[in-house]
């Protein structure tokens, strides 16, 4: 039987490249999150190395910031933080392996060290990146967790073969909104934005709530959670991620697509909920898929499909 499991999520205004910094920020979070019952913490998308950055890096730049997992400098303190804090944390960061390839990877930890690993199955912020080509299951006290970074997330496909395989909770690090796309009303903030928030909070809490960003969020989220009856983590960085400004709204979604926790502030801060066994059987998710029909669908979707990935802001700034 699966006990009640207290979860956090952070948000964070990380420094480009400077691990140390981002490292001591996690650290304090963290910190917080098991002052107040938490027994894991999940941050956003390379919130060890700092993410959009990397667009203007050449691939010994990308070598330069890269880590092996699990010997890695970041690793090593992230066990030593968990240890020492009797926390389960997870965090991201740019990989590398012996044959100089690049992953964007997310890890979990514990006092034990490296629990899990997982590569970013649809990379594109670096086009030296290497797609990953496989999904992670482990467990945290007893749940059956997996781990979607950002993109991933967008693909529907993804959420449910964790959930097929398994998955009660799915991790969803993010990076994002506040971009441009073909979808209207979309676009970046106003940086000056974020500099005058302490004298104007209302204008720039409209552009992070509208279709810039959390309307959008609202579009899909509580879908991918509500669809797949699974707790559905996720994490995102507040403020100037290198030039552009993110809102944050990290939170914690509950098998119905409920919110149960959102950071709501400008600050560095955590959102905590308690995630319960009941409620991924009592929810409608649980009942479709036990409703499913395969043999209706199965060979549609495992079609021949030649993967195209595009993204508009980062084609707008070739």
């Amino acid at each position: 039987m699966m006990e009640n499991l207290k979860i956090a999520t952070a948000q964070f205004e990380n420094r480009s490249g400077d691990k140390a910094y981002n490292l001591s920020v996690i650290k304090q979070l963290a910190a917080k999150a098991a002052l107040q019952g938490a027994q894991v913490v999940a941050f956003h998308e390379c919130s060890i190395t700092g993410y959009s950055f990397a667009r203007s890096l050449n691939k010994q730049q990308m070598l330069d910031v890269a880590e092996f997992i699990p010997d890695g400098p970041s690793i090593i303190k992230l066990t030593e933080i968990a240890a020492e804090l009797n926390i389960t944390i997870l965090a991201g960061l740019f990989e590398k392996d012996y044959e100089d390839r690049l992953y964007k990877a997310y890890v979990c930890v514990d006092k034990n060290g490296l629990v899990a690993k997982y590569r970013k199955l649809h990379p594109f912020i670096n086009p030296h990146l290497t797609p990953g080509d496989r999904y992670v299951i482990f467990n945290i006290h007893g749940w059956k967790c997996s781990i979607l970074i950002c993109y991933d997330n967008n693909i529907i496909e993804n959420v449910r073969a964790v959930k097929l395989l398994g998955a009660d909770i799915v991790f969803m690090p993010h990076v994002t909104m506040c971009t441009p796309s073909t979808r209207p009303g979309a676009g970046f903030v106003d940086p000056g934005l974020w500099d005058n928030r302490e004298a104007d909070p209302t204008t720039l809490r409209q552009e992070f709530d509208g279709l810039k960003g959390r309307s959008w969020l609202m579009k899909w989220l509580p879908a991918r959670a509500y669809d797949n009856a699974i707790y559905a983590v996720f994490a995102n960085p507040i403020g100037m991620d290198d030039d552009q400004l993110k809102n944050g709204c990290s939170m914690i979604l509950d098998p119905f697509g409920d919110i149960i926790a959102e950071c709501r502030s400008f600050d560095d801060e955590i959102a905590i909920a308690t995630a319960t066994p009941d409620k991924l059987t009592d929810a409608g998710g649980y009942r479709y898929i036990k409703a499913r029909r395969p043999d209706l669908y199965g060979d549609i979707i495992a079609q021949p499909h030649q993967p195209e990935q595009k993204v508009v802001w980062m084609d707008e700034q070739e």
